[in-house]
């Protein structure tokens, strides 16, 4: 008796690929799924092949299934299909060019980064910031100036990602964006460094005229831990926004600033849990003892997470 049962055996891919040839649309799709179940890279050409059929269900099947292959040949492939005319073909591959990860694909995408389409100028920097390959460096460079707005935010991720220090000037100057949700982007991607240089540029941010750069912004200095910038987080306190105040608090905590505490302790008294919450773990993570009597005050809180969070805080404290 077997103790394991055989591996369900696949036909060879070549005789896979045969049905492709078939009138009848329904068996191609189901042909392609069989190549794909192969996990084959010989089905990659026929996958190719498939996603420039005449049927778009075939295509649609084509572009989904080459998300479970990789490399430069996968890339090209889906290229086929990022241009298509039916637009669900071309958002499935799209989505599936997002999920490459060698960054030997990145090369046949570049060149679509000048393409006519904004949507796939788009896509193309979408892929092109988890390839991570310098070659995509000047491409998304240039591309900061598209008249796109979703394409201009792509290119501050792919030049974010590449962590190219003498990119910085350049998404420096994004921050004057027209576009809120570019300036969100771009707030973001100045996590990758913690230099002076940033300082000034993420503090104004802080007084953005959207509360989500605002918030961002906020974000970006818990990542990067400027302790300069802990006079501008205090005055972010006061924001209308109790999203903006709650990661400025975050970011108090991550600095360690202590001069804030007295400011954060007002936000266990809020009636947003998320706040009283956040102003607990900051206090905890800044460690200091003037910090204790607002949090014993706060142990019968109504909910649960932040009574947590108190009772972390007060063990952080008194355990250094």
């Amino acid at each position: 008796m077997e103790l394991f049962e055989a591996f369900e055996q696949f036909d060879e891919v070549e005789d896979v690929a045969e049905k492709l040839k078939d009138p009848d649309p329904s068996t191609r799709r189901v042909a392609v799924m069989e190549l794909t179940d192969t996990a084959d890279p010989a089905a990659i050409p026929y996958l190719k092949q498939a996603i420039a059929d005449e049927s778009r269900e075939v295509r649609l099947q084509a572009a989904m299934s080459l998300t479970e292959f990789d490399g430069p040949e996968t890339a090209e492939a889906l290229l086929v299909g990022l241009v298509d005319e039916d637009k669900a073909v071309a958002e499935a591959a799209a989505d599936s060019l997002a999920e490459l990860k060698d960054p030997e694909a990145a090369l046949p995408i570049i060149p679509f980064v000048s393409n006519a389409s904004a949507f796939v100028r788009m896509s193309a920097l979408r892929a092109l910031k988890e390839l991570r390959r310098s070659e995509s460096l000047k491409p998304a460079l240039e591309a900061l100036g598209d008249e796109d707005p979703g394409v201009r935010g792509q290119a501050i991720g792919v030049v974010g990602y590449l962590k190219d220090e003498q990119a910085l000037p350049a998404l420096l100057a994004m921050l004057k964006d027209p576009e809120p949700s570019v300036r969100r982007t771009v707030v973001g991607a100045l996590g990758f460094t913690n230099m002076d240089l940033v300082l000034e540029p993420l503090k104004q941010a802080l007084q953005d005229e959207d509360w989500i750069v605002r918030e961002v912004a906020a974000e970006t200095l818990a990542k990067v831990k400027l302790k300069a910038a802990v006079p501008a987080l205090i005055a972010v306190l006061d924001d209308p926004y109790w999203q903006v105040r709650q990661k400025s608090i975050r970011a108090l905590g991550k600095i360690g600033a202590v001069e804030a505490v007295e400011r954060i302790s007002v936000s266990l008294d809020h009636d947003i849990s998320n706040l009283r919450k956040e102003a607990g773990a900051a206090l905890g993570e800044i460690g200091s003892p003037d910090a204790v009597p607002y949090l014993e005050a706060h142990l019968e809180d109504p909910d649960p997470d932040v009574r947590k969070n108190i009772r972390w805080a007060l063990g952080q404290i008194r355990g250094a």
